[in-house]
């Protein structure tokens, strides 16, 4: 698998995360830092979950968080029965050159329980951010 990538698996829901720096959309100088974070969801439970909803803790490098939340992800709720992947690619801006997301989504099995699988921390590194103190 890729060095950059970040997996937790929860109740068999694996999340796997690609975070990838965009130098062609970041701006430095003007304190815009892009990156785009593949997303792979894998059943490897026994039962089908519907991704209901998307949690996201996003912190800079100055200790600054927001969070996201909302219905779905890309705009879908998508279905898995076991042995099933979903995937996808977002971004996200940050004002510093590095940060770190994590989060959750919250799952439905077929009965209608749900719970939140996790999403692994990853790191937000840009070329400029690797001089942060320890």
């Amino acid at each position: 698998m890729l060095e950059n990538a970040y997996t937790k698996t929860t109740k068999g829901i694996k999340i796997t995360a690609m975070p990838q720096y965009l130098e062609d959309q970041s701006d430095p100088r003007q304190g815009r830092f892009v990156w785009a974070y593949t997303i792979q969801i894998h059943n490897e439970g026994h039962s089908v979950v519907k991704l209901l909803n998307r949690h996201w803790h996003i912190t800079d490098a100055n200790g600054q968080s927001r969070e996201v939340r909302g219905p779905g992800v890309v705009g879908k709720q998508p279905v898995l029965r076991p042995g099933e992947a979903f995937e996808y690619t977002s971004g996200v801006p940050l004002s510093t050159p590095s940060g770190i997301m994590e989060g959750e989504y919250e799952m439905a099995l077929e009965g209608g329980d749900t719970f939140d699988a996790l999403i692994p921390a990853f790191s937000l590194d840009s070329p400029a951010g690797n001089s942060r103190p320890n």
